[in-house]
């Protein structure tokens, strides 16, 4: 039989006063599999995560996480996640290997703290006090007191905050090695880069609920869209939207030879991402990018 899911939530509701944060939600996260959810500030991203953790009570539904609720777990559950949230403060007066190396003491079968301490590039800081690190090498403390521990299921709430492009690259190649040493992972982001680039799968939610998941590829039906070919004539520029461009291109090289300003865009994630949070937005792609063939 094939194992359960690592996460599997039905009906999730979570009100604050007349505010519903989680309105209905569903959820499943394979064993395996990078998940990345999006959505708007207030969207209910944080309390969903927060009541996967056992940190925040549910007001409904069902959930399961590592095959037990998160709201009557106990200390040998916790031991199996990892967890780094958007920010932490503690023990600021503590060096970076201090720290790392304490909090893998609270684990069963930790990763080897200084192995954990090269994969998020802190060595040369290893005793510095983390009140004197940068935001980004802040943040990078943040994961590995989320890694340390060798989880079965991390969730990953904006882990990128702060990384500077070569840091945040490094940090993709940590996550996907956790994933291909059999972590589940579950990421919220509003980098739509980082999701494209780690997720498996995509999940967005909106006022509380899923309105869309899929491949990054799949996502709201973009691989469906048209494709949009554009070309400039002595006229001035033309457009064709398409489903095969492709073939337009080819009768145009047929009529025309080279093709002046000759490029094929499709819509990117964030075009598909901004329609499903905003479905009464203007038609039309304002971040459709080229496609390989362009020119």
């Amino acid at each position: 039989m094939a194992p359960a899911p690592a996460i599997e939530v039905g009906g999730l509701r979570k009100t604050y006063g007349t505010k519903k944060a989680v309105d209905g939600l569903d959820l499943v996260v394979e064993r395996g599999e990078i998940l990345a959810v999006l959505g708007p500030n207030g969207a209910g991203k944080t309390t969903t995560v927060e009541i996967l953790e056992g940190f925040r009570e549910r007001d409904a539904g069902d959930v399961r996480v590592l095959g037990e609720d998160p709201a009557h777990a106990g200390r040998a559950w916790r031991s199996r996640l990892g967890v780094v949230l958007q920010s932490t403060d503690d023990l600021a007066e503590a060096t970076v290997g201090e720290l790392v190396r304490h909090f893998a003491r609270f684990y069963p079968d930790p990763r080897d703290p200084e192995e954990v301490i090269d994969a998020v590039g802190l060595r040369e800081k290893v005793n510095t006090r983390t009140r004197q690190l940068s935001g980004g090498q802040r943040r990078r403390v943040d994961v590995a007191l989320g890694i340390v521990g060798r989880p079965e299921l991390v969730f990953l709430d904006e882990p990128t905050t702060g990384f500077d492009p070569q840091a945040r690259r490094d940090f993709w190649d940590l996550i996907t090695s956790l994933r291909d040493d059999g972590a589940t992972i579950l990421l919220t982001t509003h980098y739509l880069e980082e999701a494209e680039h780690l997720a498996d799968r995509v999940v967005v939610v909106s006022s509380g609920t899923v309105v869309a998941q899929g491949s990054p590829q799949d996502l709201g039906g973009r691989t469906a869209r048209q494709a949009v070919v554009r070309w400039t004539t002595a006229d001035g520029p033309r457009e064709v939207r398409t489903d095969t461009p492709t073939a337009v291109v080819a009768d145009l090289a047929a009529q025309l030879g080279e093709i002046p300003g000759l490029q094929v865009l499709r819509p990117t994630l964030e075009d598909v991402y901004l329609s499903l949070i905003t479905p009464a937005a203007p038609a039309g792609a304002t971040h459709e990018q080229p496609t390989e063939a362009a020119r």
